[in-house]
C-alpha cells in the first residue's frame, strides 16, 4: 500500500495520535517535514491519503512550501487521493480550494466545544455525538470552500470543520493531542496563556484538569473521523 504523507509544518506539532493510529493498523506513512527543507512532493498519486499537522504561522505568510502544497492538495482533489487537515493544517485545505483565511472573531486556546451541525456526518465521521470537546489554539480561520459541507461549528468560530466530495475533512481544531503534545505546547506557548481562563482562552491548570479523560475522550472521537477518513485511502 502507497504510504500515507503526513506534513509537519512546526517541529512542536507532530503527528501525536494519528501516527499513533497509523501504527496500531498497519498503515505505512511518510513525514515530510516543511519545517526542515522537505520538499513539498509533485504527485498526489504517490500517496493513499495527505494529512497535515497544525503550526503557529498563518496560511497567508510567504513560504517556499505554500504554493507546491496548494498544487498538492488540488491534485488529490482531482484523483480522489483523500486530504485531513488539522486546523493549520484545515486552513491550507480551504485556501488551497480558493476559501480565504483571515483572523478569528476571537483566538480559542483550549479544552472548548463543538457541536456537529450536519447529520450525516455526526452519523458517518462523528459516531453519532453532537457535541464534543476539542482542543483549540488558533488566531486565525477558515471560510468554506465552494465544495464543502459545514460538520464542525461553535459558538465563537462557525466554521469549526468541513468535509469535501466525502472523502477530505478539514478541521480547525485539533483531534490528535497526546499528553505530550499538550505539555510540549503548554511549554512552548506559555507566554499566549492567561493566568484566569476567560471563555475562549484557558489558563495552564485549567487545561491540565482531568487530562487523561479529556484526552481519552478525544481519541475516540479522532477514531471515528480517521476510520471514517481511511475508507477512502488509496491502496
Amino acid at each position: 500500500m502507497r504510504p500515507v504523507a503526513i506534513f509537519r509544518f512546526s517541529p512542536t506539532e507532530g503527528p501525536g495520535y494519528f501516527a499513533d493510529w497509523l501504527d496500531a493498523r498497519g498503515l505505512p506513512w511518510r513525514f515530510v517535514a516543511v519545517d526542515a527543507g522537505d520538499a513539498v512532493p509533485a504527485d498526489a498519486g504517490d500517496f493513499s491519503g495527505i494529512a497535515m499537522m497544525g503550526g503557529p504561522m498563518s496560511v497567508n505568510d510567504p513560504s517556499p512550501w505554500g504554493r507546491p502544497l496548494d498544487d498538492l492538495l488540488r491534485d488529490a482533489v482531482a484523483q480522489r487521493v483523500p486530504v485531513l487537515g488539522h486546523c493549520l493544517g484545515g486552513q491550507l485545505f480551504a485556501k488551497a480550494l480558493g476559501a480565504p483565511v483571515s483572523r478569528a472573531p476571537v483566538p480559542e486556546i483550549g479544552w472548548l466545544h463543538v457541536d456537529v451541525c450536519d447529520a450525516g456526518a455526526r452519523r458517518d465521521w462523528f459516531g453519532g455525538l453532537p457535541r464534543f470537546a476539542a482542543f483549540q489554539w488558533h488566531y486565525d480561520a477558515f471560510e468554506l470552500p465552494s465544495m464543502a459541507t459545514r460538520v464542525l461549528t461553535n459558538g465563537f468560530c462557525r466554521n469549526q470543520g468541513y468535509v469535501v466530495d466525502d472523502i477530505h475533512i478539514g478541521l480547525q481544531c485539533h483531534v490528535e493531542m497526546t499528553r505530550a503534545l499538550v505539555e510540549s505546547w503548554l511549554a512552548t506557548g506559555a507566554r499566549e496563556l492567561p493566568a484566569a481562563s476567560t471563555a475562549t482562552l484557558q489558563s495552564a491548570s485549567d487545561m491540565r484538569r482531568d487530562l487523561g479523560p479529556r484526552l481519552d475522550a478525544l481519541n475516540a472521537v479522532a477514531d471515528g473521523i480517521y476510520a471514517r477518513w481511511a475508507r477512502g485511502l488509496r491502496s
